[in-house]
Order: structure tokens, then C-alpha cells, then sequence
């Protein structure tokens, strides 16, 4: 039947634009802004993350990540992008729709991370924002979920404000900084309420 077949988008979405932040797909060029940035704000997402690898940061770890994010968005299986300040050009996170199902469930997983000295500035929220749309209209997605822990506010925040539903308890759901963690679950429709104040990508 149709709806069960692969949706595979016209085009890669290298770039998603909007008025005050750009998200676009990573390239060999960032790494010494990323690397930097990650290394200034260990202790702020390290509480968030999976364990980080010794050499996480390192050149060649980087450029093993950018061969899977080629093959990932070849393959409409994960969308990956680093948020950018119009204002500086300045890098200041990362945003990710991973774990693409297709056929009967259209569906993603919603990842991200902020740089400390950028966090709590509602550059977030807007990143949110601009990334629904793509996914929704763009890549044809009916679904978005997204997994937070139960002592993040901030980022339960930035999903009840971007339209994000919450719909119940995962027990054990990720292994987070070496540690199974519960998390909450969230969803957003792709029919549901417009999120608040967020911006549209063009």
C-alpha cells in the first residue's frame, strides 16, 4: 500500500534560515569552533549526555561524525545540524531529528545541546521552532518525540513552549553520563497546536 512505502525528501536540507539563528548541516570547517565550544561547556551538558569518549573531542573523532551524518541523511535516517547566531556567526549548539521511522509511523527523535555561555537566551526555543516546519512540511513527518529527565526543566521548558505534549514516565529509558536514567516523554503532532512564538524556516 502507498502509505506504507519510504517517504524520501526531495532534498538534503542542508540549511535551514531564520531571522535571528541559521541551523545548518556540520562540515569538516567547524571543528575548531565545535571542538571549543564543547570542550567551554563540559560541565554544562555532561549531566545531559551520554558518557563522553576520551577522545570526543579530538579531530578524528570529528571527522568519523561527520561520515555517519553523511550516510544518516543519505539514508533518511537522521538529520543532523549545528546552530549558528546570524547576529555573530557564532556557533552555540547543535539540534538533531534522529532515528527516522518511516512506512506506517513517520516519525523522529528530537536531540539537542547549547553551549553554556549561550544557554537560557530562548535561542532554544527558536531552534525548536525553525525545525518543525522542515520537518513536518519538508521531510512529510506526522510525529516528533522527545526524551528529557526528570531534573531538566529548562529543556521541558523549550518543548511545552514549541508545542511538545508530555505522555508519560520511561523508567530506565537512556544510559546518561553512566547512569540509567528515567525520562519523560514528549510529542508534538504534526497536526497539533502551533508552538509559541517560535520562528519559521525558510
Amino acid at each position: 500500500m502507498a502509505f506504507l512505502r519510504s517517504i524520501r525528501p526531495d532534498e538534503d536540507f542542508e540549511t535551514v534560515q531564520g531571522s535571528t539563528l541559521t541551523l545548518r548541516q556540520p562540515v569538516a570547517a567547524d571543528y575548531s569552533e565545535w571542538a571549543e565550544l564543547r570542550a567551554a561547556s563540559r560541565a554544562h551538558l555532561t549531566p545531559w549526555e551520554p558518557t563522553w569518549a576520551q577522545d570526543d573531542l579530538s579531530r578524528t573523532m570529528f571527522r568519523r561524525r561527520l561520515r555517519a551524518y553523511a550516510k544518516d541523511v543519505h539514508n533518511d535516517v537522521s538529520y543532523p545540524y549545528f546552530i549558528f547566531e546570524n547576529a555573530t556567526g557564532a556557533l552555540i549548539g547543535g539540534i538533531t531529528l534522529s532515528n527516522v521511522r518511516r512506512g506506517s509511523a513517520q516519525t523522529a527523535s528530537l536531540g539537542y545541546w547549547m553551549g553554556a555561555k549561550y544557554a537560557g537566551r530562548g535561542h532554544m526555543r527558536a531552534a525548536v521552532g525553525m525545525i518543525l516546519p522542515m520537518a513536518f512540511n519538508a521531510l512529510r513527518l506526522h510525529r516528533i518525540e522527545a526524551a528529557i529527565m526528570l531534573s531538566n526543566f529548562a529543556s521541558m521548558r523549550v518543548l511545552e513552549f514549541t508545542g511538545f505534549q508530555r505522555e508519560g514516565l520511561a523508567n530506565s529509558y537512556l544510559k546518561i553520563n553512566g547512569r540509567w536514567e528515567d525520562h519523560l516523554l514528549y510529542a508534538r503532532l504534526a497536526d497539533g497546536p502551533a508552538p509559541g512564538g517560535s520562528e519559521r524556516g525558510r
